[in-house]
C-alpha cells in the first residue's frame, strides 16, 4: 500500500511544484497556480496516508521515491534521457528508502 501512496504523493508533488514553475519560469499564467495549489494539498494528504510510525520515517523513505519520479519527469515530459549516474543515485536513494522504512526496528 505504501508504494502505491508514494506513487500517487510524487506524482502530486511534481504537478504542483511544475505549475508554479510553469508560471514563474516559462512565463505561463497565474491560473497555473489554482491546480497547482490543489495539486500539492493531495500531495500532503497522501503522505498522511503511509502506514510508518512516525512522520519523519515516512517523509524521509518518500524522498527515495520523489528522485525516481522527477527523473521519470525528466524523461516523459521533457525529453531528456536519464544518463548512468542518475540512474545509479536513484538506485541508491532507492535502497536506502526501503532500509528507512521496512528495515528491522526494536519493539
Amino acid at each position: 500500500m505504501n508504494v502505491l501512496v508514494y506513487i500517487g504523493a510524487a506524482l502530486a508533488e511534481i504537478a504542483g511544484c511544475f505549475a508554479f514553475w510553469a508560471w514563474l519560469k516559462l512565463g505561463k499564467s497565474p491560473l497555473w497556480l489554482v491546480p497547482g495549489i490543489a495539486s500539492l494539498c493531495l500531495f500532503a494528504a497522501l503522505l498522511t496516508r503511509v502506514e510508518a510510525e512516525h512522520a519523519g520515517r515516512a517523509y524521509a523513505a518518500y524522498g527515495g521515491v520523489y528522485i525516481l519520479s522527477a527523473l521519470l519527469w525528466l524523461r516523459l515530459a521533457e525529453g531528456v534521457r536519464p544518463d548512468r549516474w542518475d540512474l545509479i543515485g536513484t538506485a541508491i536513494c532507492l535502497a536506502g528508502a526501503a532500509i528507512i522504512l521496512w528495515g528491522p526496528r526494536p519493539s
